[in-house]
């Protein structure tokens, strides 16, 4: 039975332990952070600090993606998030009302997501891993490095912080945001190819809460969300489990004018003011159940490590953040590390010689799945920034180009899809990652439907504007919530 280490037991982690279970792999996880707590999921998440995952504390979804891996290959882990009040969504009902082609459609059993909290869903990820043959999670353990052969070409060992010497036949860098394998490689003396980066420039401000009613109060207008991304700040929220749910905002880092989006008033103000919001924030509807928490998004990365630029070590494999991380206003993560960790397991399965030509096969896989989406994702922050940019500096917004030559734009797209349902469906799949953007650009017919479209079946409702959302939050600074 061929051995694996995978160093970091939080979400990619606990993906990659379960899929290389499944192709007959003996799985270590080394994991720095405590055992979770073994209450219930609704106890357990209300305990669990995380100081070693910041971002599990703030404001997550399931795309269509990830919910696709799990019905296909960890059913029981769906099963467990349904048993513990996690709602499956299904997004057509934001189909736009009036719009054309709203009649059901074979391909939209796949356009659902699930409303979870990330560590509610990493609960359950713990406790089904924990459950599998030949699967062991180590917690309170640190590594220091890996352990090479004479060549430098193939991984033979971990060493743990206390000098511990960890034989594997293939090791998992699951380490997130850190990506500890370029450490790694580097302290071996090894070179390291170069991240592609671009800013996200984000900062979100996450407050969860308990709804207190047994129906919605309003309409969930993105399918899986209620908000949007608006011309300067973001402000969304999504249904959780254990009838829970979050609202996020987002604003451009440095914004001194919004820093009392920190504050419990301030943060109220500004989600009362975001259309569709209000009505959850009722003292009938909706009660706090955590504090208004800060995080700086880190740049859209694509990890040279994961490319095939790197210099092959054969055994050594980054999965999910460790090899790519994209804006979390998409909330792709978990779901890319899902389907990452899955076609990995496919991969070695497929083909078992731990060798440089199976490193580089996955290279070239995990250079597949992540570029389309880093791309996407780094092309539509520069758009968005100089949008947020102008309106915080009070200049003229940067003007939509458009061609008729070229593919549509984002705005084209999203304006289609108000009117058209098939339009819709695209801009669904690829907001959900079942659809690359090359993917649904390149049907002509697509294409010719954005060109095509009439006037928006219905208004898209517009945020407060800068000035109003900034007095609207000095105002409420000081006030209790």
């Amino acid at each position: 039975m061929p051995s694996a280490v995978i160093v970091g037991g939080s979400f990619a982690g606990l993906a990659g332990a379960l899929a290389l279970s499944g192709i007959g792999y003996r799985v270590l996880v080394l994991e720095r952070a405590p055992k979770p707590p073994q209450w219930s999921i609704a106890e357990a998440v209300s305990w669990w600090e995380r100081p070693t995952v910041p971002q599990g504390l703030h404001s997550h979804t399931l795309t269509s993606l990830g919910v696709r891996v799990l019905r296909e290959r960890a059913p029981q882990v769906l099963n467990a998030a349904r048993v513990a009040g996690a709602p499956t969504l299904d997004l057509t009902d934001a189909l736009p009302a009036g719009a054309t082609d709203t009649a059901r459609e074979p391909g939209d059993a796949e356009l659902v997501a699930l409303g979870c909290r990330r560590s509610s869903l990493e609960l359950m990820l713990h406790r089904a891993v924990g459950e599998l043959p030949g699967v062991t999670v180590r917690h309170d353990t640190t590594v220091s490095g890996i352990e090479l052969d004479r060549s430098a070409r193939r991984v033979r060992a971990v060493v743990t912080g206390d000098g511990t010497r960890i034989p594997a036949d293939i090791v998992v860098d699951a380490t997130g945001r850190r990506a500890l394998s370029r450490t790694w490689l580097r302290d071996a003396g090894l070179p390291v190819a170069a991240d592609r980066t671009s800013p996200s420039g984000l900062t979100g401000y996450t407050r969860f809460y308990q709804l207190k009613t047994s129906t919605l109060p309003g309409p969930i207008n993105r399918g899986n969300a209620v908000g949007d991304i608006f011309g300067h700040y973001a402000g969304v929220l999504h249904p959780g489990d254990n009838d829970t749910f979050s609202i996020a905002l987002a604003t451009l880092p440095g914004d001194r004018a919004l820093h009392g989006l920190r504050s419990r008033a301030g943060f109220t103000a500004a989600a009362r003011a975001t259309p569709g919001l209000a009505p959850w924030l009722e003292n009938s509807t909706g009660a706090p159940i955590s504090p208004v928490r800060v995080i700086t998004g880190p740049p859209n990365t694509l990890r040279g490590t994961a490319s095939t630029r790197q210099a092959p070590v054969a055994g050594l494999f980054p999965v999910g953040d460790a090899a790519c991380i994209t804006n979390p206003l998409f909330g792709r993560g978990m779901s890319l590390a899902l389907e990452h960790a899955f076609r990995l397991a496919d991969l070695l399965d497929g083909q078992p010689d731990v060798d440089i030509a199976q490193r580089e096969a996955v290279a070239r896989m995990t250079q597949q799945l992540f570029l389309p989406w880093y791309e996407q994702s780094a092309a539509s922050d520069r758009l968005r920034i100089a949008h947020w940019r102008a309106a915080v500096d009070g200049t003229p917004a940067p003007a939509p180009v458009r061609s008729q030559d070229g593919p549509p734009g984002f705005d084209e797209i999203a304006a289609a899809a108000r009117s058209d349902g098939t339009v819709w469906r695209g801009l669904t799949r690829v907001l959900m990652s079942l659809s690359t953007p090359a993917e649904v650009l390149g049907d002509e017919k697509f294409v010719a439907r954005v060109r095509q479209a009439g006037p928006p079946a219905d208004a898209r409702p517009e945020g407060p504007g800068r000035d109003e959302l900034v007095r609207a939050v000095m105002s409420a600074e000081g006030a209790l919530v």
